[in-house]
């Protein structure tokens, strides 16, 4: 008699892990975060140290010194042996304070404002009303607090610096850059997305286009890129003075900025400003059509909500439509790196 093995699948009972490891997220977020402003990662660039020196040397207490090195160790950012702690692989590129691509500048602000402004995001979901320092104030309070402020405005242009820098050399190597002479960065801010393609391309000439504040924290910068002679800047309000006439103009991390209105002014005015047979490139760290795999562009689009009056982050699709609307031919969208993507449109001949 046959007999026929009958397979029970085996079904893994449910668990609260994962809801409470979103929930309580925060502990390790604040665990990270006060690590980079306490410059653990700096402190370790030139070599691993005991635990004790360690200690000493960030002024940290004894109650709790052990379990918060422990914490990085668990979290992937610094590497423990016999006592002694050193930074990851990825810790040591990005987080040492004196290394080109310290991306710590967002995560220092992140701490000091946006962390606890994000504890208002509740109120945020039920008002629509941004949450920081401008949340009684108007729609561009936010920048003109910012930018009246020249140290933490250098500050703050740097962080958009190295959080960018990967999607800048991306786009200055994927844009047929080679068919054009000139460009204009727009909300230029320290000037990174302007340098990255001058020195990937030598032939080009470019602008970087922000407020009058910015010009001093840009030029110093395409000058210690070595870029002085082609690179300049041009002070100008994007909403009420004319963009420069350029075969190529970019902005990036600008859109999510403003409300759906707004967005669409800044598209046409591109448009008009551009030459003929000109490029219009868009990017940010847009949401995935199927609003359902990019989640750092959702997150960001709620850090806009906390942030911003009207900003939100867009699909490449929605962006797509914006340039389509304002006369762009040949509009597409390409993939940069992590969660940004840019959408490229072309000014017709």
């Amino acid at each position: 008699m046959d007999t026929q093995t009958i397979e029970v699948p085996v079904v893994k009972p449910l668990t609260p892990e994962r809801i409470l490891q979103t929930g309580l997220g925060f502990w390790a977020s604040k665990t990270f975060l006060s690590a980079v402003e306490i410059g653990i990662f700096t402190e370790l660039a030139d070599g691993p140290q005991e635990f004790e020196s360690l200690a000493a040397r960030l002024d940290l207490h004894p109650r709790s010194a052990q379990d918060f090195l422990d914490t990085l160790v668990v979290l992937g950012f610094l590497q423990r042996e016999n006592g002694w702690y050193r930074n990851s692989d990825d810790a040591d590129l990005f987080l040492d304070r004196h290394k080109p691509g310290y991306v710590g500048g967002i995560l220092e602000m992140a701490n000091a404002r946006l962390y606890g402004f994000w504890g208002n995001l509740t109120e945020a979901l039920r008002t629509g009303r941004h949450q920081n320092e401008t949340k009684h104030e108007g729609s561009e309070a936010t920048f003109d607090t910012l930018y009246a402020d020249p140290a933490r405005l250098k500050g703050f242009l740097s962080a958009m610096s190295g959080v960018s820098r990967g999607a800048n050399k991306e786009i200055a190597r994927q844009v047929a850059w080679d068919q054009y002479n000139t460009f204009a960065d727009i909300g230029t801010a320290q000037g990174d997305l302007a340098v990255q393609i001058a020195l990937a391309n030598p032939h080009l000439a470019g602008i970087g286009f922000d407020l009058a504040a910015v010009a001093p924290i840009f030029e110093e910068y395409a000058r210690q890129n070595g870029l002085g002679s082609r690179l300049r800047f041009q002070a100008g309000n994007f909403f009420n003075d004319r963009l420069p006439r350029v075969d190529v103009i970019t902005m990036g991390h600008i859109l999510h900025d403003w409300d759906l209105e707004q967005k669409k002014m800044l598209v046409a005015k591109a448009y008009e400003a551009l030459n003929p047979g000109g490029l219009f490139v868009v990017y940010d760290s847009m949401i995935d059509d199927a609003r359902s795999t990019n989640l750092f562009g959702l997150l960001m689009s709620l850090n806009m909500l906390i942030e911003t009056p009207g900003g939100f982050d867009y699909t490449g699709a929605d962006c797509k439509s914006w340039l389509q609307e304002a006369g762009f031919r040949n509009v597409a969208q390409h993939h940069l790196i992590g969660p940004d993507s840019m959408v490229i449109g072309q000014k017709p001949e």
